[in-house]
């Protein structure tokens, strides 16, 4: 496995593509090349570190004698990221995963250049012939997460801290709100958008601020434990994992967390591709299929609030709950979703409102 940070990959261009020979062979032939662009580091305990566990995943299942991974970390969403996307096609990689969805507009560009190299978009909104797209549904278990935020808040305030106002980030906004209102009706959710996906100084400062405003639970869609740290610290009722479990960093505060599990993906993709079975799709699982999973409860949530947890969590998973079942009104009053419906998939993507109770 080779992982490349940015500066490192743009240094040496093409020369990563003259690989030593082994046997009078080029090794790269040997095996698929698999690439990975990260918009941070694996040991961000987050995001990246889940996609990083899923790729590990990936090369134990299917072994490192049929698989060759490159890791390239700490590339933006911009238009560098179209080089990083053409260098790995141009050394030799016929699979390369995106995971993040700033990525989108470079990676359809290089896929045009390169037809005969596959490429996966993570929270993508768009295919082409050798481009797919898949996702999760963290909406799900921001559903348990509000449940729980929504019984144990103490002040009828929470957080939400976003990365970025796209669908996805509304997505879990919205979810994590209604879930915490159908508990405990009283309850209003403060967001604040630091315009990153990970800033640690910026979640920081976002968390003192609002807990400042009388916020005692903080959700995130940001890859780091900054903010978990800050709640562990002012001794608040606590906040959840993003990502994967983020317990190490804040053991009183760190209530529960949302765990990515990408390998499973990561291990039908590459296969499809060495079986030569590989056609442009979206996936979009969740806690069903177990893409989406609830980490471990902390000791300190009450025996009925797990309960209720985990009655969201089952009946998700049994298709019996919809975490955007009508009805649903939106913050200024307006019905979004009438009573027996619910907005299905193709929907959630052009939801542009929050729902009742969010300030945002």
């Amino acid at each position: 496995m080779t992982v490349l940070n940015r500066r490192t990959l743009i240094k040496i261009g093409g020369a990563a593509a003259a690989l030593p020979l082994v046997g009078g062979r080029a090794f790269a032939q040997e095996k698929l090349k698999v690439g990975f662009v990260l918009i941070g580091t694996p040991d961000d305990n987050g995001w990246n570190f889940g996609h990083d566990t899923g790729r590990k995943y990936m090369l134990d299942q299917i072994g490192a004698d049929k698989v060759e991974t490159t890791v390239v970390t700490n590339v933006a969403e911009g238009p560098d990221s179209e080089r990083v996307f053409r260098e790995l096609a141009q050394q030799g990689h016929k699979l390369i995963y995106a995971t993040s969805f700033g990525y989108g507009d470079y990676v359809h560009k290089v896929a045009k250049q390169f037809p005969d190299v596959k490429f996966e978009w993570a929270t993508g909104n768009s295919t082409a012939p050798n481009v797919s797209l898949y996702n999760a549904k963290f909406h799900e278990g921001r559903a348990v997460l509000g449940t729980i935020a929504g019984m144990m808040t103490k002040t009828n305030t929470l957080a939400y801290i976003g990365s970025f106002p796209i669908p996805e980030v509304r997505m879990g906004i919205n979810a994590f709100a209604i879930a915490a209102r159908k508990v405990n009706p009283e309850v209003k959710v403060k967001v604040v958008y630091v315009d990153s996906w990970f800033d640690p100084a910026k979640e920081a400062d976002a968390a003192r601020a609002l807990i400042d405003q009388g916020v005692d639970v903080i959700t995130q869609h940001t890859d780091g434990p900054a903010a978990l740290q800050v709640a562990e610290e002012r001794g608040i009722v606590g906040g959840f994992g993003q990502g994967a479990d983020m317990s190490a960093f804040a053991p009183k505060a760190h209530l529960t967390a949302i765990i990515d599990n990408w390998g499973p993906h990561y291990v039908k993709s590459v296969q499809s591709v060495l079986d030569g079975t590989w056609v442009e799709g979206s996936v979009w699982d969740g806690i069903a299929s177990g893409e989406v999973e609830i980490g471990k409860y902390n000791e300190k949530i009450p025996a009925d609030v797990v309960a209720a947890a985990e009655k969201v969590k089952n009946d998700i998973a049994a298709g019996t709950l919809h975490p955007f079942a009508g009805p649903i009104k939106d913050n200024a009053g307006a019905e979004r979703v009438a009573a027996g419906d619910v907005i299905d998939d193709g929907e959630f993507w052009a939801v542009d409102w929050y729902a009742e109770g969010v300030e945002a």
